[in-house]
């Protein structure tokens, strides 16, 4: 087969990669892309990191087998747990995800950000270790925030109860006077209007999705594998989770009609 025909590979413990998909089709609408929802599995944060990296290996190893040239680890906890161990037995390149900490404190006025993130992002060394590398002249406040990418999960996102859950962690952030919070779980993209109103219109929001699409162009420009095509890509989702109750939701977050079919691992 062409290499500029093979897909691009994504994994997620959930539906929150979505966010990271819908960046690398509005940047390269003419790749195909295979996305793996492990819903069978979601959270990947709440289980022990040796078994996320065993998973994010599975996973990454049937996306492989079904001939993808690159893949994207579309998850903070997976990237943070297992990318090392991806890119040391992928035979593929492995693009993972980096809060967006260092334009963050670039494009920061005031040098007060705020970082919103899932509880084992915001207890992991990789965040604090980035923090440290790019914003060590810059207020950081970091805010855990558990259940909110449970509200996507879900399809909610709109309505009070959503407002009430963003504000509880957002409003944290505006008392210390941020004016850039970054969204550092894929999910959060898919609530940033909540965001955004529980910040204030003044406060930048800021995510990884658009440096993780520019960074697979480069990649596949490098290595001969862009697909230069008129025609829009396919999209395929498959999950471990159940079929209909997946579709939906990522019909619901994209916008468009989405059938999920069996992982089947």
């Amino acid at each position: 087969m062409d290499d500029t025909m093979a897909p691009i590979g994504m994994f997620d413990s959930g539906l929150g990669g979505l966010s990271v998909l819908r960046d690398v089709r509005a940047l390269l609408p003419s790749e195909h892309i295979l996305y793996v929802a492990d819903s069978a599995w979601c959270p990947y944060g709440v289980r022990p990191e040796a078994e996320i990296r065993a998973r994010s290996i599975a996973v990454a190893n049937r996306i492989v087998a079904m001939g993808a040239k690159l893949l994207i680890v579309a998850c903070n906890t997976a990237t943070s747990v297992a990318l090392p161990s991806l890119r040391a037995r992928m035979p593929i390149p492995v693009v993972g995800l980096v809060p967006a900490v260092k334009p963050a404190a670039v494009q920061s006025r005031n040098k007060r950000i705020g970082v919103l993130a899932t509880p084992r992002t915001v207890a992991g060394e990789r965040l604090e270790s980035l923090i440290r590398e790019f914003a060590n002249d810059v207020e950081v406040h970091v805010q855990a925030a558990p259940g909110l990418a449970d509200l996507v999960e879900a399809g909610l996102l709109t309505g009070a109860a959503v407002d009430h859950a963003v504000a509880t962690f957002v409003r944290p952030l505006a008392r210390h006077g941020v004016d850039t919070i970054v969204l550092g779980c894929t999910h959060y993209p898919f609530l940033r209007d909540p965001i955004r109103r529980a910040a204030g219109p003044d406060v930048a929001i800021i995510d990884s999705g658009d440096a993780v699409a520019r960074r697979t162009e480069d990649l596949l420009r490098r290595s001969g594998q862009l697909r230069g095509s008129s025609t829009p890509g396919n999209v395929v989702i498959m999950t471990s989770g159940n079929t209909h109750d997946v579709g939906a939701t990522a019909s619901r977050l994209l916008a468009e009609d989405i059938e999920a079919i069996t992982l089947g691992i």
